[in-house]
């Protein structure tokens, strides 16, 4: 039994049992057992691919739509440009190569990144070696100034509480342990909640809501931002419009797992719930775009001729890869239906390139 399922064990034993928030966090951050702690858990040899791992070309389009609103809203001659989440730091390398075709900008900009792990930390630190990098544990201590901020494949791996409807109420999803130290979900005795009132007309007796707190608090943190001092926030993950259903799932060698087999072994993530963000981002005074789905926002920016650009000076395998590439980031059947994008700037200040108004 590993060191992080023995101490959950105990806990619940102690303490009764854990919300799937707190099972969740810990997973995923402890400093000595947490996933994303201990190992790099990207690409072929990790447990999943995220799209800046698939192709440049996604970064590329990323570096172009915040380019493209940097010059909107008048070139500010210093900016903030962050990226919570950022992997192995790929996405803000494919970003920096796509913006120095447009002058001034990478001169005004000034890079941060939002990463806990300092497995994470290092990697990056090598693939972005070339610019000078700073990190951050938190989206409140960036510097002051224009926020030019990606989110991609972050807001799905912050922790989540579930709550399954009853006839009476709703029933939170909970973990508890076996006196063998087996971990497994079970429910709490069913109450009414007043913030998921709004839920009660659309759902029946066992449908399943999702929250994420975090989620929703760092959105607010950066539209508040946005909306004070100028920038442009785009978030890009897997989800829908409102929550309805289980989504909670665990990661390992590519392949779904049971998330309560071994802690901190595999990911574990949720669909994202974007209506509730633009809520949020919304009442912090930022001007929020449509969600659009990841396939149309990056066809909008112009993939398709980055794709036979970089087609033409491919053969054989590689050009089999690029196509499958260029598939799997934009077809509906692939990732270009599953995941969103949404946009966030300023009141008054023109939507980035890819995207309609709400």
């Amino acid at each position: 039994m590993s060191g992080l399922k023995k101490q959950m064990a105990a806990q619940i034993a102690t303490e009764g049992p854990m919300r799937l928030d707190r099972y969740m966090a810990s997973c995923l951050l402890h400093p000595d057992y947490g996933y994303y702690a201990t190992r790099d858990p990207f690409g072929t040899g990790g447990d999943f691919i995220t799209a800046p791992e698939i192709s440049q070309m996604f970064g590329e389009m990323i570096g172009l739509c915040l380019a493209q609103s940097w010059l909107e809203q008048g070139r500010p001659d210093r900016i903030v440009l962050a990226e919570a989440g950022p992997g192995r730091g790929t996405l803000m390398a494919d970003i920096l190569r796509a913006m120095r075709a447009v002058p001034g900008l990478i001169e005004a900009a000034s890079i941060h990144l939002i990463e806990a792990s300092p497995t994470l930390r290092e990697i990056q630190r090598a693939t972005l070696a070339a610019h000078p990098v700073h990190w951050h544990e938190s989206i409140k201590d960036l510097p002051s100034g224009p926020l030019y901020f990606v989110a991609n494949e972050f807001l799905d791996a912050l922790p989540i509480r579930q709550f399954e409807r009853a006839e009476t109420g709703w029933a939170e999803r909970q973990v508890g342990a076996a006196p063998d130290g087996t971990l497994h979900p079970g429910l709490s005795p069913p109450a009414r909640l007043e913030a998921l009132e709004p839920h009660w007309a659309r759902t029946r007796p066992g449908d399943v809501i999702e929250t994420c707190v975090p989620a929703t608090a760092f959105v607010e943190t950066l539209a508040a931002r946005i909306a004070a001092q100028g920038g442009c926030g785009l978030l890009v993950d897997y989800g829908n419009w409102r929550s309805l259903g289980d989504t909670f799932q665990a990661l390992r060698n590519h392949q779904p797992v049971d998330p309560f087999a071994e802690p901190g072994e595999a990911d574990l993530t949720a669909h994202v719930a974007f209506e509730p963000l633009a809520e949020a981002a919304t009442a912090a005074g930022a001007l929020v775009s449509a969600m659009t789905p990841q396939g149309v926002f990056l066809e909008r920016l112009g993939i398709a001729e980055r794709a036979r650009m970089l087609a033409g000076k491919m053969s054989g395998a590689a050009l089999e890869n690029h196509i499958a590439a260029h598939r799997r980031l934009t077809h509906p059947a692939e990732m270009g239906q599953l995941f969103q994008t949404l946009a966030l700037v300023p009141q008054g200040a023109a939507l980035p390139p890819g995207f309609d108004p709400a």
